[in-house]
């Protein structure tokens, strides 16, 4: 199999396959100066992976969509044999559980590498505006392994060279910058400044060359590029830089019709192109973390992100386990993207009825959110009150943001029903339309009350751009969704395994009529 990669697009036999994949290579190590430290870094593996090395068990990670990285020293030797078995079973107390509405795939399916770091490492970090309104402050967190001491931070078209120092492995430091010279990122200004952090050696000051070219990046010397913005919620309106935004957007699942899950950077700015051709500037990732490189290419690019976990429908709230998993799949999503400026909403879930237990275990996720990543917005897209015809739901007392997923004119047919939700609901915090939307199979036409026909979507369409047009507190649109994704729910004679409800095929480059819907009302906009 290749590596990254899904077992299902690779082999006919295994499309369908939901067990374990056993792989096994062997590679030759030597370190390169003395005190190295090893590491196997994997980015995804769908859902389990447990690793051994050379018979040695390493560990086993939870968790399809969240990188982890396992410590080999000790273990690893000049020539080693490894083994990662890889199980991609659903269960009813896993996140996502086993009842899903998209494709299973499973295996390897993003990359596997080894790092090789200094005895003493960097191994987290936090660079961020303060979110203060006055765009004059910017916060650093760092993490450490394996000693103390001092590092330098460096953001030289800032005139910023900043020690922090280090106790316990972690260290904090907040800078002023000239606000007037600091250039915010935007869609518009998609301004990303150079930034170094360097472990200074023991009894070293800060110097001249921090961020230079004299230290190579192994570890003890991080290189990034990172943009500055604040995002907030005031009111019903969502602001950036202290202006009031609309999210023009479009959610997308990580599916594709010859690489299953895996993705590369050009279907990635394929993506982002057909966004902006609709005269998007947002995309929600649903419903689960996609490639690590995404959030990378928006923060070039100008796209906002929303970023999900997948506590998708009926999990398993009650269960201690079950919160342990989502909480970390929470935790490694944002530790490995709070660096990306494009991402302004972390989402703790989708669809799930409001009852007791939901609440305690998506509150706590939300809490958990915040205490990772104090700047960013959290939100879940929610189910609507459908008895009282209203926006409800206890969960958005914890929230920033309230996201609602409709199919008014779909899975139910009334779509007065719509008005009449907006009409009864006062929100105290803005809105996302997070989901709405109809199935269309590209290519057939029909009259508007043939059900997956372009027409049909179309003209449901123009009817939700026309009645959300009369409510303010609406902040944002996400239509489902931009791409038909393979979906083994779906068998009907239109679906035909599809999820046909994308504004383009599945082919990625064939649009449906109301994509057209889209750009026109995102360009009045």
């Amino acid at each position: 199999m290749a590596v990254p990669g899904t077992w299902n697009v690779q082999s006919k036999e295994l499309f369908w396959y939901e067990g374990s994949g056993i792989y096994m290579r062997t590679f030759r190590y030597a370190p390169r100066e003395a005190g190295e430290r090893a590491l196997l870094c994997f980015e995804g593996a769908a859902y389990e992976a447990s690793v051994f090395l050379n018979g040695v068990f390493l560990g086993t990670h939870d968790g399809g969509s969240t990188p982890f990285t396992v410590d080999i020293n000790g273990v690893v030797k000049p020539d080693n044999r490894l083994i990662v078995v890889v199980d991609a079973r659903r269960s009813p107390l896993r996140v996502p559980m086993n009842n899903t509405d998209w494709f299973n795939y499973g295996g390897l399916y993003r990359d596997v590498y080894l790092a090789r770091v200094p005895g003493v490492y960097i191994k987290d970090w936090f660079v961020r505006l303060v979110p203060d309104g006055t765009f004059s402050k910017i916060r650093a967190d760092v993490v450490v392994v394996g000693g103390d001491g001092k590092v330098v931070l460096a953001i030289p078209e800032l005139d910023v060279q900043e020690e922090i120092t280090l106790r316990d492995g972690a260290g904090r430091g907040v800078f002023a910058v000239n606000p007037e010279s600091l250039s915010l990122w935007s869609p518009e200004n998609p301004k990303r400044y150079d930034v170094s952090i360097r472990l200074l050696p023991e009894g070293d000051g800060a110097g001249g060359g921090a961020g230079g070219d004299l230290v190579q990046d192994r570890g003890d010397l991080i290189r990034d590029r990172i943009g500055f913005r604040e995002i907030k919620a005031q009111g019903q309106e969502i602001l950036l830089n202290g202006k009031k935004i609309f999210l023009k957007g479009v959610s997308v699942h990580e599916d594709h019709a010859l690489l299953g899950k895996t993705t590369t950077p050009e279907v990635i700015r394929e993506t982002i192109r057909d966004l902006k051709e609709m005269n998007g500037n947002y995309l929600r990732l649903a419903h689960y973390p996609h490639d690590r490189r995404f959030a990378r290419i928006a923060d070039e690019e100008g796209v906002l992100l929303w970023e999900e976990i997948p506590v998708y429908w009926a999990i398993a709230f009650g269960n201690k386990n079950t919160y342990q998993d989502a909480e970390n799949q929470l935790a490694e999503l944002i530790k490995r993207d709070r660096n990306r400026v494009s991402v302004i909403i972390w989402s703790v879930g989708n669809e799930n009825p409001d009852t007791d237990e939901r609440l305690r275990f998506m509150s706590g996720l939300a809490k958990r959110a915040r205490k990772l990543d104090e700047p960013r917005l959290v939100s879940a897209a929610c189910l609507v009150n459908h008895t009282k015809l209203k926006i409800e739901d206890r969960l958005s007392e914890f929230t920033d943001i309230i996201g609602i997923n409709e199919y008014y004119g779909w899975y139910d047919p009334d779509f007065d029903k719509l008005s009449q939700l907006l009409s009864n609901s006062s929100p105290d915090k803005p809105v996302i339309i997070t989901e709405f939307g109809a199935g269309a199979r590209s290519g057939q036409r029909g009259s508007t009350d043939d059900l997956f026909s372009e027409d049909c979507q179309k003209a449901l369409y123009l009817k939700q751009i026309a009645t959300f047009k009369q409510y303010p507190f609406i902040a944002g649109l996400s239509p489902w969704i931009l791409y038909d994704f393979r979906c083994p729910r779906r068998f009907n004679r239109y679906q035909e395994g599809y999820n046909r409800k994308g504004l383009i095929d599945a082919d990625r480059k064939t649009k449906k009529l109301a994509f057209s819907v889209m750009r026109e009302f995102y360009k009045e906009r």
